[in-house]
């Protein structure tokens, strides 16, 4: 109840204060949000496989983020950040997929 409640209280706050994301970051939020999606599958699948962890999951889900905007981030750099970008959707991509099937496998237990 707490984290919906949390939930909650973050959407009225954005909605509210309306924050702007500046120029030099918009290029990685996609990839942060993908990440962050596999990370939130993940312990989805977690839960429902019964092997949750809070640590487990809040480590898997700043550092998903953190590796996969640095992957980008040197991308950029060295001249090759669309290829890198699109290198790195893909795997998260696959893995979201993964574990799309695996919640929907325990959730219909088919």
């Amino acid at each position: 109840m707490l984290a919906i409640l949390g939930l909650i209280a973050g959407i009225v706050v954005g909605l509210l204060v309306e924050p702007a994301l500046p120029s030099v970051l918009q290029p990685y939020l996609p990839i942060a949000i993908v990440a962050a999606m596999d990370a939130i599958l993940g312990a989805t699948r977690a839960y429902l496989e019964g092997v949750f962890s809070d640590r487990v999951f809040a480590v898997s889900f700043l550092s998903n983020v953190v590796i996969a905007g640095l992957i980008v981030f040197v991308g950029d750099q060295i001249g090759v950040g669309s290829q890198l970008s699109t290198g790195v959707v893909v795997v998260l991509g696959i893995r979201i997929f993964t574990n799309a099937a695996a919640i929907r496998r325990a959730l219909l237990h088919a």
